[in-house]
């Protein structure tokens, strides 16, 4: 029943152009996370917990590519980031597990108020460092 060979290509290359952008976007630290998340869930039509799965999933080999970039420009300081590293296992194992418990229709409403939220921020706080407030 499915659709054609041209469909199943088209999709093919449009979930590799996401993937490519979000590789680009989360590599820069910019959070690639959130477009590949929002390419899985509106265009790919898959569920919110399997779209952040596969975003987890997809983080591990374009986070070491980062990382050995980084090290190779030396902009890489050891001293500052165990402390992020540490917050970071410490927040997700009880998110991991409060995730379980959160309906999944409610899911994308936090996290599309997240991002507005965290945009919004970003606005400010660029506005505030270029005085433009």
């Amino acid at each position: 029943m499915g659709g054609s060979e041209a469909d199943y290509k088209l999709n093919y290359i449009i979930s590799a152009a996401a993937g490519f952008l979000s590789g680009m976007i989360g590599s820069m630290g910019f959070g690639g996370g959130g477009v590949l998340i929002i390419y899985l869930v509106i265009f790919a039509d898959y569920p919110q917990l399997k779209a952040q799965g596969i975003n987890l999933i997809f983080f591990i080999p374009c986070a070491a590519l980062s990382v050995i970039i980084y090290l190779f420009k030396k902009q890489i300081k050891f001293k500052e980031i165990y402390p992020v590293i540490l917050g970071g296992i410490c927040g997700a194992l009880p998110a991991g597990f409060l995730l379980g418990g959160i309906d999944s229709r409610l899911l994308p409403k936090i996290f599309a108020a997240f991002l507005i939220c965290t945009g919004i921020l970003t606005v400010i706080k660029t506005k505030k460092e270029n005085k433009l407030l």
